[in-house]
């Protein structure tokens, strides 16, 4: 037995008894006539007193970040520590083993507040796992784990796994491919997500299915979004709504943040805003609703301006009550984050002062009967800064959703230690891709609003799906969607998109065949593991909530992956590298 107790356990009470520990060296004082080892597991720390000489010869050869285990007698500490759970005892030791020599030097500090290169964390991650806060995130999201599947199983649903090696599908990212060797020339694809899977299984009879899915896509990484493969909370339901839907999230999710934070968090039923009015108002399709800054759209008002950078274009406006108490450096600044950050082409100003005048940036180019309607119409008042972009509709759009979320920070607008929840509803069926065709704007398996009628009388633009997104604090938690369960409108509605039958049969087989025998209605949605523990720790870096990430440019520098393999390799899987030199 290498430890009777661990080191965070130990208390007043626990004195005159002899204990054995085991754990990492954090620090060691050496006083001359006595050395002092703080001793660290997962637990906690417990100070380990050395005044026997052989010890403490024995401890000159000990470093920072050993392994080793003790036995000696717990005694009262006559300089108590207040600030430890333990610090009110300390352990006299009478045998030291140790148990995995550290190097000397190690490649950064653990558990310190100076800042270390992230890429030199990732190397060492086995190293950076032991810091405190670290590693206390690793906890708390198997805490949320054990939650979530706790939840999950009061409410009835039956824990599936389905495949990792799939079949290619497009659902919005690149796939991960995987050679076959029994099946020269042909591939796996790692899943982007189970959606197939879980609407075969609701066809199978399942009531009600989930997991906690791994999920591929080549996507490129962001402080948001792991690069490579994520986790989510991935269900779906028979016979069910949207509304039904909406019901598991608003029961499992908010009650699952409150749990793990300080922080209020929003209780069911959630605001639902439509797509269309979410890109109006916030110019995002994942608002975050503690920045009270509304967009508006002013371009009736100046269209018969003289304010050239206005003509022939769309114009929002963001007005920020008493932000005109700010000077011209801000205004520059703000200025200058529009152009580089959001790739505006100016952002236009002014304010309307206590004073009822209006001053600064483009106040020449507004008249009072602008300024009135301003507001009577849009509601703004004296003491208000106000941020124009003027450009082609949707850029201007976006643009104004990334100037909204920047003032938001900077005037310091967002309420405090809440999580506000929301669902955008109503997402558009289609879209126009680059190249001018109709593609699907969300998810392909999604039921369109008014089924195969809408298909065949309505512009595709025009047609809305029964898709939905959950947003909290500006990031996108989950999306979820009614399923299209007709074979006749599966076609349908690939055929919009540009994708004959026999592609369909083609490429979502198993679907279109079963999709033959007796399918249900079913829905369901995929509320995001990682990014779920990242806002609950509130964490601005995804990767410190994950143990072994991928750096920035989805490498794993831990275990040196991607990385070449053999000429062997390739053969048994039928591949023949052409790279250029």
């Amino acid at each position: 037995m290498y430890r009777t107790k661990t080191c965070g356990e130990l208390r007043i009470g626990d004195v005159g008894n002899e204990v054995e520990l085991a754990g990492w060296i954090q620090k060691i004082r050496n006083l001359g006539g006595m050395i002092f080892i703080d001793l660290r597991d997962e637990f906690g720390i417990t100070q380990i007193v050395l005044n026997d000489e052989e010890l403490q010869e024995k401890a000159k050869e000990l470093t920072t970040e050993s392994c080793i285990s003790i036995s000696g007698k717990i005694v009262e500490r006559t300089n108590k520590n207040p600030n430890m759970a333990t610090g009110e005892i300390e352990v006299v030791a009478n045998k030291i083993e140790v148990l995995g020599k550290c190097k000397n030097v190690l490649p950064f500090e653990i558990n310190t507040t100076q800042e270390v290169r992230e890429d030199l964390r990732l190397e060492y991650r086995f190293l950076d796992l032991r810091n405190e806060k670290l590693h206390n995130n690793i906890l708390l999201r198997s805490k949320i784990l054990k939650t979530l599947r706790d939840k999950m199983d009061e409410l009835g649903f039956t824990e599936v796994q389905t495949p990792i090696l799939a079949n290619s599908s497009p659902e919005g990212a690149r796939d991960y491919l995987v050679p076959s060797r029994l099946n020269p020339g042909e591939f796996y694809a790692l899943p982007q997500a189970p959606q197939q899977f879980k609407q075969l299984l609701m066809v199978g009879g399942f009531n009600k299915y989930y997991q906690i899915a791994p999920c591929f896509r080549d996507e490129d990484p962001r402080a948001d979004r792991a690069p490579g493969e994520f986790y989510q909370l991935d269900f779906e339901m028979s016979f069910a709504t949207q509304e039904d839907v909406f019901k598991v999230i608003e029961g499992v999710i908010p009650d699952t943040f409150e749990k793990f934070s300080t922080w209020k968090a929003d209780k069911g039923p959630f605001i639902r805003i439509p797509y269309r009015e979410a890109m109006e108002k916030y110019g995002i399709d994942k608002p975050d609703l503690r920045n009270p800054l509304i967009i508006q759209d002013v371009t009736k008002i100046f269209e018969n301006s003289e304010f050239k950078a206005f003509e022939n274009k769309t114009i929002k406006m963001i007005a920020v009550p008493d932000g005109a108490e700010e000077g011209r450096k801000f205004f520059d600044k703000m200025t200058d984050f529009a152009v580089q950050e959001c790739e505006a082409k100016g952002l236009a100003w002014t304010k309307f002062e206590k004073d009822g005048t209006i001053q600064g940036g483009i106040a020449k180019f507004i008249t009072e009967e602008m300024k009135e309607k301003l507001k009577a119409e849009y509601g703004v008042k004296e003491n208000s800064a106000l941020f124009f972009i003027a450009d082609e509709f949707k850029k201007a759009q976006k643009i104004a959703g990334l100037v909204r979320i920047e003032l938001g920070k900077r005037y310091d607008l967002l309420e405090k230690d809440v999580f506000r929840f929301c669902f955008i509803v109503d997402f558009p069926m289609y879209e126009l891709s680059d190249e001018g065709t109709i593609d699907f704007n969300h998810n392909p398996f999604s039921m369109p609003q008014g089924g195969i009628e809408a298909l065949e009388t309505q512009d595709p633009l025009d047609i809305l799906a029964y898709q939905f997104d959950l947003v909290c604090n500006g990031y996108e938690m989950a999306s979820g969607a009614v399923r299209n369960h007709s074979p006749e409108i599966m076609v349908k509605a690939f055929e919009i998109a540009g994708y004959t039958e026999e592609d369909v049969k083609s490429r979502f087989g198993a679907l279109y065949n079963a999709f033959q025998y007796g399918t249900p209605p079913h829905a369901g949605a995929a509320p995001g593991v990682d990014r779920m523990v990242m806002l609950i720790e509130n964490s601005q870096n995804i990767r410190e909530v994950i143990a072994f990430p991928k750096n920035k440019r989805a490498r794993d520098l831990l275990m040196r992956a991607p990385s070449t393999v053999t000429e062997e390799q390739l053969k048994d899987v039928h591949i023949k590298l052409d790279l250029e030199k």
